[in-house]
């Protein structure tokens, strides 16, 4: 018996420090992850991609899927952002901008914007931008308790690109949009690849990113809202 009790106590003591041994490279690895997105933040301007998301709603168990061009600009300490959601025949369904804390949503079937303004949430939904294009390391830990899963190779549209799995949870214990976040980052660019949003509803919102185009020429023109005399502006 007391052969048996040093055994077990021996394979408990091992088994912890093998634990140990694994968080201290978790943590290693995330402090290095996080350093290099710190690195590559301070030379990020613009980006430009092709996004894909889904949206899944479990009470219906439906899947709806939209996609497009999006762009991030970064102008001072401000994050500005455009999307197109494609129609049928390659028409724009939905034009999204956002600037200076207003998120424009232009809907050209029937012809209206409708306005949001940030107002003090303004840091919040350029805290989701940066998520995925430009964001440091020092303010994802800030505002987030950072797991790191460990790293998964994915494809940017015609190249594998290396990346790091991060699941997010906000530090902020008032905050109830997300139950947590998973995003797939590619430190060496401060570029998310994938992005999971998991809803308190256990909806979730995937969106992949490809053929990222970074610190380029941007074509502004893809992401104009088009509205005329007839557009019907609607402030929320």
């Amino acid at each position: 018996m007391k052969h048996r009790r040093t055994l077990l106590v021996a394979v408990l003591a091992l088994t912890m420090s093998s634990l140990r041994m694994s968080a201290q490279a978790n943590s290693a690895q995330l402090a290095s992850v996080l350093k290099q997105m710190d690195t590559a933040s301070r030379s990020f301007k613009n980006a430009r991609a092709d996004f894909s998301c889904s949206y899944y709603e479990r009470v219906v168990r439906d899947t709806t899927s939209q996609n497009g061009p999006i762009y991030f600009l970064r102008e001072g300490n401000n994050m500005q952002m455009g999307l197109v959601v494609n129609g049928p025949q390659g028409k724009p369904e939905k034009v999204v901008q956002y600037k200076d804390g207003v998120l424009q949503m232009f809907d050209p079937g029937v012809d209206q914007i409708t306005v949001l303004h940030a107002g003090a949430d303004q840091a919040q939904y350029e805290g989701y931008f940066t998520l995925g294009f430009g964001g440091s390391g020092s303010d994802l830990a800030r505002s987030w308790n950072v797991t790191d899963q460990g790293s998964e190779t994915l494809n940017d549209g015609s190249q594998p690109v290396k990346t790091e799995k991060l699941d997010l949870t906000s530090k902020d214990p008032a905050y109830k949009t997300f139950t947590h976040i998973t995003i797939w980052v590619d430190p060496m660019r401060a570029l998310s690849i994938r992005q999971i949003f998991y809803l308190p509803n256990h909806d979730t919102r995937t969106c992949n990113y490809s053929n990222v185009k970074l610190n380029g020429k941007l074509d502004m023109k893809t992401f104009d809202i088009k509205k005329n005399s007839h557009t019907t502006v609607v402030n929320r």
